[in-house]
């Protein structure tokens, strides 16, 4: 049986990023514990045609953020780990100081201190010091800090090509196998086939 990953989509801007790995990891297989921040729905609504219901759908398991008691809220609940995207400043803040004051937050420190895998998409420009500091703090304790920054050697056609290959790159993190994305190969990468999806062995 497969570990479930734990996604949580917060309100920065780029909910597409949690959206869009939801429905890449339902068509691969991997089960998804979805934690939505209050603000998430207010961001989906503005920046996609999704509703609150259709991203549920989603998941395995949906939990209410204020729900500190859920299965992920503990570290005998064993997972694959979990990503956070996209990550806000606040939620940023909050696990670098361990401020376990709603499910997101505590799913995410439960995380670090089990030693497993978490990944802040961290959707925040131009960066002040404290946002580094914050990211700084996160690192030493263990969190993968993985903006959604787009790349271009694969050539993307598409907004979505960009957004897969951020994804992609987060699900590298939690090792699950993925071909969302053109990998670099050395300067023979033009010639190889674009990539499509399709679920891993």
């Amino acid at each position: 049986m497969r570990l479930p990953l734990v996604v949580a989509i917060t309100g920065a801007t780029g909910v597409i990023y949690g959206v869009e790995m939801l429905r890449v990891l339902k068509e691969l297989g991997q089960p998804t514990h979805l934690i939505l921040s209050e603000a998430a729905g207010i961001s989906m609504a503005i920046e996609t045609d999704y509703s609150l219901e259709e991203v549920r759908a989603l998941a395995d398991v949906v939990y209410p953020n204020k729900d500190v008691g859920a299965a992920v809220a503990s570290g005998s609940f064993r997972t694959l780990g979990m990503i956070v995207a996209p990550c806000t400043i606040k939620t940023l803040s909050a696990i670098a100081n361990s401020f376990t004051y709603n499910l997101i937050v505590r799913a995410a420190d439960v995380t670090l201190k089990e030693r497993r895998t978490l990944v802040l998409m961290v959707r925040e420009t131009p960066l002040h010091k404290g946002h580094l500091d914050l990211m700084s703090r996160a690192a030493d304790c263990g969190a993968v800090i993985l903006p959604p920054l787009p790349a271009f050697y694969h050539k993307p056609a598409s907004i979505m090509d960009i957004v897969h290959q951020s994804i992609g790159k987060a699900l590298d993190q939690v090792g699950i196998q993925h071909d969302l994305f053109r990998r670099w190969a050395g300067r023979a990468l033009s010639e190889q086939p674009k990539a499509t999806l399709h679920v891993a062995p």
